[in-house]
């Protein structure tokens, strides 16, 4: 099993970075953090322009048409600059939804808009606090009209379209497409800690919604989608990781207390030690996710939770000791620290919590042991 990227998409990752730095790297994050906008909406016009937003979209609906391993590579240089730009949302997701199981019709309405960055999207599951299951969904769609509330909804603020998971007239959690500019919708902003990745409430009062996949096939399209955007997004968190690590690094080489750089303490050296183990594990688990993402394995759904939590647990490690290392400057406005500890934070609870994600490894793998041993 060979696990290392292609010479092209080595070239790939190279081109995006450039990009992504020519942009300004972190310093987008930072001026959306401190304006009113929602995400940099030049920036992701670049990436469309670019063709990263239509990486693993096929050509006939307006993609470039590679691989999702491209988009893994794409994925982990948008964490090293944690970029505030709603990729994750429109394209790891309702992107997906629409390619999995959207109709002809559907994938031509929708699959050119995302690619081209025309529009936005946003998957909408949530209904409230704590561990998000179907028996928790309230939301419902009586004759083609929805109605509900859903919250949060992460970059419901500016997407354009939804995937709503509801039940159906019969009573079964089904999923569909609404317009979010269309009537009987409205959306309020929430506060949260990364403001650049916003979170909404979205309610729905009579919003036309168009069923996406069969009815009832809801929750299973939810969970292979979610599994699929839980690898993506790891690649996103271990590009973060990555470079939190690197500022630290770079700090204690240069940082000089009692006539030596911080770095040849011990204290520091374990500290670094300790960040370069969490993020290299990291590294090897969303390289099996990747590797069943793009061959699609029988082992998704535990590569997914091994790369989510391992990947989860790496960044906000990394985050974290990052801040330690600086001492009182990582803890100011003016260094770059808190920005990763915010982005940190933000993704450790996208498509659920760590926690949740554990339990669902525990039961996969379970299950797995149970049917070799059948």
């Amino acid at each position: 099993m060979n696990l290392d990227f292609s010479d092209e998409q080595k070239a790939l990752k190279e081109q995006v970075r450039r990009f992504l730095e020519d942009r300004g790297g972190v310093a987008q994050m930072r001026a959306v953090l401190t304006s009113d906008a929602s995400y940099d909406k030049d920036l992701y016009k670049g990436l469309a322009e670019l063709g990263v937003l239509g990486a693993a979209i096929p050509e006939e609906f307006g993609g470039v048409g590679l691989s999702h391993l491209d988009l893994c590579v794409v994925a982990e240089e948008l964490g090293r600059v944690i970029a505030p730009v709603p990729v994750a949302s429109s394209i790891y997701l309702a992107a997906e939804f629409l390619l999995q199981a959207g109709s002809q019709a559907q994938k031509e309405a929708w699959l050119p808009k995302l690619a081209a960055g025309e529009a936005i999207g946003a998957f909408a599951l949530n209904e409230g606090e704590g561990r998000m299951g179907p028996e928790k969904i309230k939301a419902s769609v009586s004759g083609g009209k929805l109605t509900g509330t859903k919250s949060p909804v992460a970059d419901g603020d500016c997407a354009d379209v939804a995937i709503v998971a509801a039940r159906s007239e019969s009573g079964a959690v089904s999923l569909y497409v609404v317009d979010l500019n269309g009537p009987g919708v409205e959306r309020r902003t929430l506060n949260s800690i990364d403001p650049s990745r916003g979170q909404a409430v979205l309610t729905f009062s009579g919003a036309p919604a168009e069923l996406l996949g069969g009815e009832g096939d809801g929750w299973h399209i939810a969970t292979q989608v979610m599994d699929r955007a839980a690898i993506l997004m790891a690649y996103e968190q271990l590009g973060g990781a990555d470079r939190a690590l690197e500022m630290a690094r770079d700090y204690a080489l240069e940082r000089m207390a009692f006539g030596r750089p911080i770095g040849s303490f011990q204290a520091i050296k374990h500290m670094l030690a300790d960040m370069y183990v969490s993020a290299t594990l990291a590294r090897s688990n969303c390289y099996y996710g990747a590797w069943a993402l793009a061959s699609g394995a029988s082992e998704l759904p535990v590569a997914a939770a091994t790369a989510r939590v391992s990947a989860s647990q790496a960044f906000q490690h990394c985050a974290k000791n990052n801040i330690q290392v600086h001492g009182g400057m990582g803890f100011t406005f003016e260094y770059d620290c808190h920005l990763f500890y915010r982005r940190a934070n933000a993704l450790a609870l996208a498509l659920g919590s760590v926690s949740t994600w554990e339990d669902m490894l525990v039961d996969r793998m379970t299950t797995g042991n149970v049917a070799a041993a059948a």
